[in-house]
């Protein structure tokens, strides 16, 4: 890839809200690099080069160290900066915990919080010698309180949306932002994949993932450190959720997500 114009990456983006944010992205005008495990992602790039803009698509398993580091080195090989990274990937894990697999919940934390650490590393260290960038991680309003039911997923959550404060506390006073994308339910396929179609908030109305996207996109521009995205009463949710104790917390959060 070889261009004047600034370069993007997007992780988890062969559907859901890092699709939004890869569409989002080049109808601004930017190339990206779109980042998926599965052959959705040769999919995604195709029907976005119909906005005119380079497209590299690359196709690595983010739950490994080996996966992270091949994508890294796809974006150098661009032999460009890069102006923004939205790390997007991230799975569900639904149901009791002593009743679901271990191996699924630690490929949750390998994908939602190791992963996630891995890259902005890389992305971080990239963007400092550059001098400057924007950082977009999502979490979720998951993050503001337990969740039985999804226990590791919530607690991955509430990992990176700290994790994004932090780190763009720390680079407070550089060029380079860290925001944490906090969207409720939004209608996407991870309510199917975690077979979490049954449930109150599996059949309730959900904000559309280019919403979701759009919030995002604009909050990481304007450098504000997190964007609870969405309709109202997401943002009401949250807000509410951090001042309830843990307790009353999960209660209300085990009445949304409990298998039926």
């Amino acid at each position: 890839m070889t261009s004047d114009t600034e370069l993007a990456l997007i992780t988890g983006a062969s559907s859901g809200i890092g699709r939004s944010l890869a569409q989002v992205f080049v109808d601004e005008g930017y190339d990206v690099v779109v980042v998926g495990q599965s052959e959705g992602v040769e999919e995604a790039a195709a029907e976005l080069r119909a906005s005119g803009r380079e497209v590299l698509p690359v196709r690595a398993d983010l739950s490994t160290a080996a996966g992270v580091e091949e994508l890294w080195r796809a974006v150098e090989a661009t032999g460009r900066p890069l102006a923004a990274a939205a790390l997007n990937a991230g799975v569900v894990v639904s149901g009791p915990f002593a009743d679901t697999d271990l191996a699924e919940h630690l490929g949750l934390v390998d994908l939602n919080v190791r992963s996630t650490v891995h890259l902005a590393k890389l992305v971080v260290d990239h963007m400092v010698l550059w001098g400057r960038g924007r950082i977009l991680m999502t979490a979720s309003i998951a993050a503001a309180t337990p969740g039985p039911f999804q226990s590791t997923y919530a607690a991955s959550k509430a990992f990176v949306h700290s994790f994004a404060e932090a780190v763009g506390y720390e680079l407070k006073d550089t060029e380079i932002t860290v925001t944490s994308l906090m969207p409720g339910p939004t209608d996407t396929e991870i309510f199917e994949r975690a077979d979490m179609e049954d449930t109150v908030i599996g059949q309730e109305p959900k904000d559309g993932p280019d919403r979701v996207a759009r919030d995002g996109f604009d909050a990481m521009m304007a450098g504000k450190p997190h964007v609870r995205a969405g309709n109202i009463l997401n943002k009401v949710a949250a807000e509410v959720a951090t001042h309830l104790p843990d307790r009353i917390g999960a209660a209300v959060a085990a009445s949304q997500v409990k298998p039926d």
